[in-house]
């Protein structure tokens, strides 16, 4: 069961939720981006959450697959599309064998999530399947896909399979059924609710939480984190994002102890223009930290490309909590959605984990 890499596009690498437990050794966690639509395409796939996928960097690859597959595309919209047929978002789709899936530029977000059910099968290190490119680990051979690699996924897990027949009943029974084997991809017709998205945008406001020395900036520095905006530079990466505007002062220059930081830690350094660090940051970093982006904001940063504008609004500590667990509960409604639609059919199996609940649920439309 593989896939063949046509072309690359700009960056596309194996992710998976992260390499934890080994940062006090100094080893970067990497993971996915925008972990939100990492988590959207596996359920969607039936796969487990932490089941390796694609992260696909602003222009997208072309990818030949050799055997049928069920996959999930999530995130920003790259125009996926297979024989000149657009292959639609935030829902399974059954690709068949010996089709050719083709992504454009971003035009909307910057990262896309490509989950096939049963998971990317790479050799992991540490725990972890995620690719860490300044040290060359995890993934594919520790580095970006190249054209001519040759992608292998793992068996069909029992909720994929359930989701693979529930796409074809729907084909049988269409108005004009039939015709299955003759489709290059076959598409559910329900995905998920536009209500529990995040709002991508090339200007997005993310939420903050005051960081340990945002006391020692001016007040005026602080004014302009929270009032004004900053464009996200050409230098940024997936370790941090450089960002461009009015300088962040301290009201005097001060030596401080390296602190562990995490997604989302807002650095200032001399030049008093700050960094979001992002899924490849360091373990621990010496600068001012003036603010902690929430969580649940990480995928509209993530989304955000070079040239975008960032702005900035404080929140305190219950505000960000309530939107975590909200995050939280939209996740659940997405997978019981998942398997309310897959139960309706009598093949369903009970021995899948899914249970046999039939609350509702508006994580899928």
């Amino acid at each position: 069961m593989t896939i063949i890499v046509h072309k690359p596009g700009l960056l596309t690498t194996v992710q998976d939720m992260g390499r934890y437990r080994y940062q006090r050794y100094g080893v970067v966690v990497a993971g996915a981006m925008d972990p939100f639509a990492y988590a959207c395409a596996n359920i969607l796939t039936g796969n487990e959450p932490s089941a390796a996928a694609l992260e696909i960097t602003m222009v997208g690859p072309k990818l030949w697959f050799a055997q049928d597959a069920l996959v999930a595309i999530c995130g920003a919209d790259m125009s996926p599309a297979i024989q000149g047929e657009r292959v639609p978002l935030w829902r399974p789709v059954l690709v068949r064998a010996k089709s050719l899936l083709e992504f454009a530029s971003a035009r909307e977000g910057a990262r896309a999530y490509l989950a096939i059910n049963g998971g990317l099968i790479v050799e992991q290190r540490m725990g972890s399947s995620s690719t860490y490119l300044r040290a060359g680990i995890g993934g594919y051979a520790g580095r970006a896909l190249i054209e001519g690699d040759e992608l292998v996924w793992g068996r069909s897990t029992a909720a994929g399979a359930a989701i693979r027949r529930s796409l074809l009943q729907e084909v049988e029974d269409s108005p004009h059924g039939g015709g299955a084997a003759d489709r290059p991809f076959i598409a559910a017709r329900w995905s998920i609710s536009s209500r529990a998205l995040p709002h991508y945008s090339k200007h997005p406001q993310v939420r903050f939480l005051p960081g340990p020395h945002y006391g020692m900036f001016r007040e005026d520095s602080l004014g302009d984190l929270r009032q004004g905006s900053y464009v996200v530079g050409p230098q940024s990466d997936r370790m941090g994002y450089r960002l461009e505007g009015k300088r962040l002062m301290l009201r005097e220059r001060r030596e401080l102890y390296s602190e562990p930081v995490t997604a989302g830690t807002v650095q200032v350094p001399p030049d008093g223009m700050p960094i979001v660090l992002m899924a490849d940051r360091q373990t621990t970093g010496g600068y001012p930290v003036i603010a902690q982006v929430i969580s649940v904001d990480l995928p509209l940063l993530a989304q955000t490309p070079p040239g975008g504008r960032l702005s900035f609004r404080q929140v305190d500590i219950r505000e960000a909590q309530r939107l975590l667990l909200a995050e939280r509960r939209d996740l659940a409604a997405i997978r019981a959605g998942v398997r309310m639609r897959v139960q309706s059919a009598p093949w369903t199996l009970r021995r899948d984990g899914w249970g046999q609940t039939r609350r509702r649920a508006n994580g899928v439309r």
